[in-house]
């Protein structure tokens, strides 16, 4: 999957919404939606990886340009869902760093 024709579709899910919180909501679970496409199991190689890393890095972006957009009309919504991206994000960053100091699998 291309990280960020991925990603280009999430603003037009967005275009339907009815508040800016609501646009923001859209947006970032659009953004789960991409993550969870990342499959942590199928890096197999160093290229995988920094291809992952690469995905969460612009996730992570993408989230935090989110949360300073909407600067204004957060609601309670839109910091949960981005917490727990940005949570998930770690997580997974944390995995696919295990995977290189695990049992030389990339090396």
């Amino acid at each position: 999957m291309d990280t960020f024709s991925a990603f280009s579709s999430i603003d037009y899910q967005s275009i339907r919404a009815k508040t800016p919180a609501e646009t923001a909501v859209k947006r970032l679970s659009g953004i789960g939606e991409v993550l969870s496409g990342l499959d942590i199991a199928t890096i197999r190689s160093q290229d995988d990886m920094a291809r992952g890393l690469r995905t969460l890095d612009t996730a992570d972006k993408c989230i935090r340009m989110i949360l300073t957009e909407f600067k204004s009309s957060r609601t309670k919504d839109v910091v949960r869902e981005a917490n727990r991206l940005i949570d998930l994000i770690e997580l997974a960053r944390d995995e696919i760093s295990g995977l290189h100091h695990a049992s030389g699998v990339l090396s």
